[in-house]
């Protein structure tokens, strides 16, 4: 789940001697009647319930006589998204599909705190009526995401047959067929290999519900990353990374560099510590990384096969502006790093 700005709905509940006992998802259904069960239970998994301060994610937890317990919820969605007229950079686009470049700051699909200004409301503008009803109401015709301040090239789907057929794909992660995503990322420090690969599963962050983190009972996630090149100077390193998704979880690159130790530049959720960093760059550096705000990640390439013809597509997306600014300005301090 991303932090959309919306404000929860929290609810309290104080266990009593008949609550006491009872399944976490169980007592919190029959305290809270407006909830179903199921959705009771998605709350929690999703990080969303606590038990005397400390975040619950087992439903079937006992809860115990005393305990105080609390809820908070998302405000109810608007079940019809609506179009609107937002320019999209179109890559290329034919009957059955379309390629666009996203820029950062916007969100893929509705969600509380944005139900407007999304590439679902400029995707269903745009196709003029031919999206409702492929990959439902609320994710018309989008088969990936990319996070909201994430920038580069994404494919959604105009017919079903489409949407069926790039699903898979992207299902596969690429194992079998032709997909193919790959990611400029800037990170702190420098790796100590020129390449390598991440093997480690994701799930969400027990203390952050806005978060993911290395689980061991987490997804299988895999990410291969290339150095591209190394900068550096006095008290100071930044690598430019060519990250390749074996799958395709949430914030996987982000969590997956973080873990080894490289969070990437300017990234408010995983590089905590990056203002600290950021105060011993050299005076032009740190005004670029100040201003980002956001992750120094995009989404360069992008290639699948068509659903229809088959044929293998290919598309590049180029750094925007702000990270092109990075990248003009840190080729001042290349370590002539031997790319391989």
């Amino acid at each position: 789940m991303q932090d959309t700005g919306a404000e929860d709905e929290e609810y309290a509940v104080a266990v009593d001697a008949e609550l006491a006992g009872g399944r976490l998802d169980a007592v919190l259904a029959k305290a809270l009647p407006a909830f179903s069960r199921n959705r009771i239970k998605d709350l929690i998994l999703a990080g969303s319930a606590a038990i005397n301060g400390q975040t619950a994610t087992e439903p079937k937890l006992k809860v115990k006589l005393g305990d105080r317990l609390a809820l908070s919820a998302p405000p109810p969605e608007d079940p019809d998204p609506e179009p609107e007229d937002i320019p999209l950079a179109i890559l290329y686009e034919d009957d059955e599909l379309i390629v666009i470049d996203k820029p950062a700051g916007m969100v893929v699909h509705p969600a509380p705190g944005s139900q407007h200004g999304t590439l679902v409301n400029a995707l269903l503008f745009h196709c003029r009526g031919s999206l409702p009803g492929i990959n439902g109401v609320k994710r018309p015709g989008i088969v990936h995401r990319l996070d909201k301040d994430t920038s580069g090239v994404m494919v959604a789907a105009k017919t079903d047959r489409a949407m069926a057929h790039l699903a898979a794909q992207f299902a596969d992660h690429g194992r079998t067929g032709p997909l193919r995503r790959l990611y400029t990322a800037f990170a702190w420090g420098q790796t100590q290999q020129g390449r390598g690969t991440v093997d480690a599963p994701l799930g969400r962050d027990p203390n952050n519900r806005f978060k993911q983190a290395v689980r061991k009972d987490g997804r299988e996630a895999i990410t291969h990353y290339a150095v591209e090149a190394r900068y550096g100077g006095e008290g100071w390193d930044i690598t430019r990374i060519a990250c390749e998704l074996e799958t395709g979880r949430t914030h996987q690159i982000r969590v997956h560099m973080a873990h080894i130790g490289h969070p990437l530049v300017a990234d408010p959720l995983y590089a905590p510590g990056y203002a600290t960093k950021s105060r011993r760059l050299p005076e032009e550096l740190r005004t670029i990384v100040d201003g980002l705000g956001r992750q120094a990640l995009h989404a360069a390439e992008l290639g699948f096969e068509h659903p229809v013809t088959g044929e293998e597509m290919f598309f590049e997306a180029p750094l925007p502006d702000d990270l092109t600014a990075l990248a003009e300005a840190l080729d001042g301090y290349d370590k002539a790093f031997h790319r391989t």
